[in-house]
């Protein structure tokens, strides 16, 4: 968010390949780790070939990692923005709430209900503090905080490492620790903190005061930076080793359900999101979903891949076809797994192959094939390769287990 070309809805297929990659950092200070997740926590089995740490390098694993927890998988809800920009008030917020339990999402884990730009007065008040609009927030932020809360659910908000937001609206460059305390006082849960009017002030000096103040308030809010760097969405395959608790790499929130893109373009959005281990936050209103729409960020076995306790972003690992629109994304599992997905990018219908050694597996193991859309095991005893026909635009995903090494009859 931050730019205002991310802020119009584009009837277009590359809708969500744009992106402004954000950096989740969770309150205060940075502890790294010297091994890769894959080498510390999960020796692969047999049947993993020598390459397979190299494909999924987790060398930066865990690098923003405070323990605290925070942010152990990525986190999951909803945000106001790509629908509603500014036309949000509390009523919005708590119908949307509402709208999260009734679907039966909040279970499924979409907790935050995060409220973007536009929810404050044009100008602070007297005492220097922010003001929730008088006309669309008129009960304040600490009531909709309890309301919310009573759901069962958590509120977030959103701020500007910078003299105004992208709406123009107060900054919060310099009052970092009067604004902290203040959202912390309203029962805030998550801060979305952007960077336009930043005064060119370097990132590195205006993000960890906001930090540090949230640190200070002694309450439990989720810090959520945007430092608006904006490119196509493989950009986030050279952020991959650096992903995991404490530190998710964010492509921006969800499209789906807005329009412009057709079923099979929404289920290859959500599956790949999925798996690059993005935060996922529905972007349309959750009031008025179609079925399609429910059915898509309802599936729970592309959940369950993005919320994996391993904790590593899948990436790109190989692409064939005109443009290399043709490409295989893959990422590994606990329990000795990988999450596998073929998304054809092409205009044409065709056949995306995995071979064994693209994963990281010797191509001699048995591997067991389930496809998550079809809920379905599509191939028991897979070895060597793997391939399927997909649609245009469209995007398969299995989880690959593999289970022995095959062994030729001499």
């Amino acid at each position: 968010m931050g730019m205002e070309n991310m802020k119009k809805k584009k009837s277009v297929y590359s809708v969500y390949i744009v992106m402004v990659l954000t950096l989740r950092l969770i309150d205060g200070g940075i502890e790294g780790r010297q091994v890769g997740v894959l080498e510390k926590l999960e020796k692969p089995s047999s049947g993993f070939s020598k390459s397979y740490n190299s494909i999924y390098d987790t060398s930066k694993y865990g690098i923003f990692q405070l323990n605290n927890g925070l942010a152990v998988t990525p986190q999951m809800g909803w945000n106001s923005w790509n629908f509603f920009a500014c036309s949000i008030s509390e009523d919005l917020i708590k119908e949307t709430a509402d709208a999260l339990v009734s679907t039966g999402l909040a279970d499924l884990g979409y907790v935050y209900v995060n409220i973007d730009d536009c929810w404050s007065a044009a100008t602070r008040n007297l005492k220097g503090q922010l003001v929730p609009d008088p006309k669309t927030f008129p009960s304040g932020i600490k009531a909709l905080s309890d309301y919310v809360h009573g759901k069962g659910l958590k509120l977030g908000i959103y701020g500007d490492a910078g003299a105004f937001t992208c709406q123009v609206r107060p900054g919060s460059l310099f009052h970092e620790t009067g604004d902290a305390q203040l959202f912390a006082d309203w029962g805030v849960d998550y801060l979305k903190y952007d960077n336009c009017f930043n005064l060119g002030i370097d990132p590195k000096k205006r993000y960890p005061p906001m930090r540090d103040a949230l640190n200070a308030t002694g309450r439990t809010i989720f810090y959520s930076i945007c430092e608006c760097m904006t490119t196509i969405a493989d950009i986030n395959d050279k952020w991959a080793s650096r992903a995991g608790p404490g530190g998710w790499n964010d492509p921006d929130m969800l499209e789906v359900g807005n329009g412009g893109m057709t079923y099979q373009e929404y289920r290859a959005h959500f599956s790949i999101w999925a798996l690059m281990k993005a935060p996922l936050l529905i972007g349309c209103d959750v009031r008025n979903m179609t079925a399609e729409t429910l059915e898509i960020l309802s599936n729970k076995e592309v959940i369950s891949v993005n919320q994996d306790s391993l904790g590593v972003q899948g990436r790109k690992v190989y692409v064939s076809g005109e443009a290399n629109c043709l490409q295989v994304w893959a990422g590994p599992l606990s329990g000795n797994r990988l999450v596998v997905a073929f998304w054809n990018r092409c205009l044409k219908a065709a056949t995306i192959t995995a071979r064994w050694e693209v994963l990281g597996l010797e191509s001699s193991t048995n591997v067991s094939i389930r496809d998550l859309w079809q809920h379905k095991e599509v191939k028991e005893n897979a070895v060597a390769s793997f391939g399927a026909k997909v649609d245009s635009h469209d995007c398969h995903m299995y989880i690959f287990t593999p289970k022995t090494v095959a062994h030729s009859e001499s």
